[in-house]
């Protein structure tokens, strides 16, 4: 008797070994350090120029609004939001709208354009990940182009995951990973620049010459947060 009884015994103090090995595995792999408490204070208003170039805000138009229950959730995610319209000289206007947490885990999923245009009514399609040329350095973003009845919307936009820019998706998990190894929470950033064209390969030019220009006017601080940095 008392053999058929070891033979449990020993497996069930295997099992508890086991299982406190893995929770304090577990523990250890928790990252603890928030990125966001390791940094200075900021503001999206004040950190991101209203004129700059030939660019100023436009108060008379607003860029996409969500409904009322995707902006809760937004609002419980999200540290800071910002969302403006700027025209240029010739009249052309670009829609910005960025969104801030400090510690985004795969909660940024909520504010993609592909989730939050498709909630609005617009069929999104032509997902392309691409660079764009920061005049600082080749940023990784991914392009889309947003319809609703005749409205055609080019759109560009990236995502930071700490103190680099990524893709969304596999490359956003993997930095996320990276962080979470090192005990890091990272904070993050996505950052969309749209425009109302049935001229895509126009628009993303504009796009592009809208964001080099609002990077220059911008101290390197609060660059670095918008785009991260650059490797090289």
């Amino acid at each position: 008797m008392a053999q058929l009884l070891k033979k449990p015994t020993w497996v069930s103090l295997l099992l508890a070994l086991l299982m406190l090995s893995s929770a304090a595995l577990t523990h250890a792999l928790t990252p603890t350090l928030r990125m966001a408490d390791a940094q200075g204070l900021f503001q999206l208003e004040q950190m991101v120029p209203r004129s700059f170039g030939e660019w100023e805000v436009d108060t008379r138009v607003m860029p996409l609004q969500v409904d009322p229950a995707t902006q809760a959730k937004l609002d419980k995610i999200y540290n800071q939001t910002l969302g403006r319209t700027y025209i240029n000289r010739s009249g052309e206007r670009i829609m910005l709208s960025i969104a801030y947490g400090g510690d985004q885990g795969d909660n940024m999923g909520v504010h993609k354009p592909e989730v939050c245009y498709t909630a609005q009514g617009f069929t999104v399609r032509d997902g392309q990940a691409g660079a764009l040329d920061s005049g600082f350095g080749r940023l990784p973003v991914k392009r889309l182009f947003a319809v609703a009845g005749a409205r055609q919307e080019p759109i560009t936009y990236w995502i930071t995951v700490g103190r680099k820019a990524t893709l969304p998706g596999m490359q956003q998990r993997l930095q996320e990973l990276r962080y979470g190894l090192s005990g890091t929470v990272p904070d993050g950033m996505l950052v969309r620049v749209s425009s109302i064209s049935g001229d895509a390969g126009a628009a993303y030019a504009l796009q592009q010459q809208f964001v080099r220009a609002m990077l220059q006017a911008m101290d390197g601080t609060a660059r670095t947060r918008l785009v991260g940095v650059f490797e090289g």
